[in-house]
């Protein structure tokens, strides 16, 4: 088993260093589990715990809930205090008892006393910030929670969220975040560092498009793959990727990220590279991909045009939050 890396997180704890995303395993949008690939699921899912995950990031909203069964099932057989684990409320459950309840059913599909991480999945402009941190607060309190964050907040709502705690601290803030889609470096990742907030990174590896002529020449000069050039970039940015991966090969290879780093001069000629157009349109597939995730269709016209009136500096930022106000709320 690998010696796994860890990053500090919530004043004196910690976090591994990268870890694995569960996104379709047991179904994927919130209606339709998969109760057909059960054993292959828990199989996959304890080879990765073999192998050294302890990081395992899931919400209420995969397979409607099924996903967290599996894990739970998968977890049966392996020490809790090893593991950290993360857990999303979806935007629909933020209201005061709404939250509560949520938190009580993750907790019975993972099997669980308490849940390391739980975030507020997507900001709901419908529900006042406050009402729902003071519930994660209850939630703290009470012991079923350790510590609370979000995810898909811009700057703006990340603030809002800081503002509103009164007990504890907003420790993480789980975002889209790759080697080609780098625009939370322009002002949420700095903002996080002097905040002590963690970004977790979704979509690090851009659904197998990240291949591009700088991060295949890094493969080369490190002797690495490009996917764990890729992640490395993102650990030496501190942020915690948590690719998904089922096969016993891909589980190796992202866990091979860890564990060294690239030089400094490297990763800011990566931070410094300029997205080209072949680039933009795969973070443009892979985020319509993202949103399709959560049911949301027809999104690449919309997505292009955003593209096109955008200076390269501010590419799709706050793209997803504000497509979702439009499609749900506006």
């Amino acid at each position: 088993m690998r010696i796994m890396e860890y990053f500090k997180i919530g004043g004196s704890a910690t976090i591994p260093a990268i870890g694995l995303g569960t996104w379709r395993i047991g179904g994927s949008i919130s209606d339709e589990p998969d109760y057909l690939n059960d054993e292959y699921y828990i199989g996959a899912l304890r080879k990765a715990f073999d192998l050294g995950y302890r990081l395992v990031d899931t919400a209420e909203l995969y397979g409607g809930g099924h996903t967290e069964e599996l894990i739970g099932e998968a977890l049966k057989s392996y020490p809790r205090e090893e593991f950290f684990i993360i857990s999303k409320v979806w935007h629909t459950h933020l209201h005061y008892e709404d939250v509560l309840k949520a938190a009580e059913r993750t907790l019975k599909r993972l099997q669980l006393e308490y849940i390391d991480l739980y975030l507020i999945h997507w900001p709901n402009p419908h529900v006042p910030i406050n009402e729902t941190i003071k519930a994660l607060e209850k939630l703290i309190d009470d012991g079923k929670v350790k510590y609370m964050g979000v995810s898909n907040f811009c700057l703006t709502q990340l603030q809002e969220a800081l503002d509103s705690t009164s007990k504890y601290e907003i420790v993480a803030n789980e975002v889209k975040y790759s080697a080609l889609d780098r625009k939370v470096e322009e002002d949420l990742l700095p903002f996080a560092r002097e905040n002590n907030i963690r970004i977790v990174a979704y979509t690090p590896l851009e659904r197998g498009n990240i291949n591009t002529a700088l991060l295949i020449g890094l493969a080369s000069k490190y002797s690495k793959t490009v996917n764990q050039i890729a992640l490395n970039y993102l650990m030496c940015q501190e942020a915690v990727p948590i690719p998904r991966a089922l096969r016993e090969e891909h589980l190796l290879e992202n866990l091979g990220a860890s564990g060294w780093r690239l030089s400094k001069d490297d990763v800011e000629k990566l931070s410094a590279t300029p997205v080209s157009k072949r680039d933009k349109e795969r973070i443009v597939v892979s985020t319509a991909e993202a949103l399709r995730r959560l049911g949301i269709e027809n999104v690449d016209k919309f997505l292009r045009k955003e593209w096109a009136v955008k200076e390269d500096k501010n590419i799709l930022k706050n793209l997803i939050t504000r497509l979702l106000r439009k499609l749900f709320w506006e």
